[in-house]
């Protein structure tokens, strides 16, 4: 078993008593140990302290390895429950269709939000894709986050859903970063399937789902259950054939509205 000491710590963050909710105040008090120790084997937490208590000998540090950091504070990553980090091009400008007052559904309905993000991802390689999505995983890493989810839903199309859930595989496969694949090919209605919601429920289903299951290209599947996007009814079809490929359910709901 090989063990490593991050010893000098300036302050450890985030020592929660286990099994504490905090709620309301308390959760603008964030506890720290001051002058600590960290004791890592194989990869996991082992123990911690002050350097106090480490220098009184109770433990050897004899055969391990040992990094400095003085001066330094030590904190827990952060975990991402909810990205897109896979997409091609931006929307920027949709912001100033905000300001002149315009909502997300109707941006939307008029080609913008996510038929945007789509239309330019359809156009993008999926070695592209790879690319872009890796240089934003290394700088979320750099920042400090260890673990996150990451959608499709910018396809919404046979092609390029698989296309977006196998670079998110790649990134799994080649990253030390944990990751979680979410299938989120009912992110909104392509255009020509905005009169025939059955249709492209049906694609999900019939085309888009046994690949994606058949590859592994995803852990969970994801629905917009929304005014104007999908409706519970169409949500809970839709998790159902996901759950059947062995996919865990989640949902957007109540993003927009309070739809009950």
């Amino acid at each position: 078993m090989s063990a490593t000491f991050i010893t000098g710590i300036k302050q450890i963050i985030g020592l929660h008593n286990p099994g504490r909710v905090l709620r309301g105040k308390e959760m603008a008090v964030l506890p720290g140990l001051e002058d600590s120790y960290l004791q890592l084997e194989d990869g996991i937490i082992a123990a911690f302290g002050t350097m106090k208590e480490l220098s009184a000998g109770k433990t050897s540090l004899a055969g391990s390895r040992l990094i400095d950091a003085s001066g330094c504070f030590v904190l827990p990553a952060w975990c991402d429950s909810h990205s897109h980090l896979v997409f091609s091009g931006s929307r920027e400008f949709e912001f100033l269709e905000k300001l002149k007052g315009k909502s997300y559904a109707e941006i939307n309905a008029a080609g913008g939000g996510i038929l945007n993000s789509a239309s330019l991802l359809a156009q993008t390689s999926e070695d592209e894709l790879f690319r872009s999505a890796w240089n934003r995983l290394q700088g979320l890493a750099r920042l400090g986050t260890g673990a996150l989810e990451i959608k499709s839903g910018y396809g919404l199309t046979v092609d390029s859903e698989l296309k977006m859930l196998r670079v998110i595989k790649k990134l799994k496969q080649q990253s030390a970063v944990s990751i979680k694949a979410t299938f989120l090919g009912a992110h909104t209605y392509p255009a020509q399937y905005q009169t025939d919601h059955q249709a492209y429920i049906d694609l999900i289903i019939g085309q888009m789902l046994p690949p994606i299951a058949r590859e592994g290209l995803a852990d969970y599947i994801d629905v917009f259950c929304e005014t104007g996007f999908f409706s519970p009814g169409e949500t809970e079809t839709i998790c159902r054939a996901g759950m059947k490929m062995g996919l865990r359910p989640k949902i957007h709901v109540n993003q927009l509205s309070s739809i009950g």
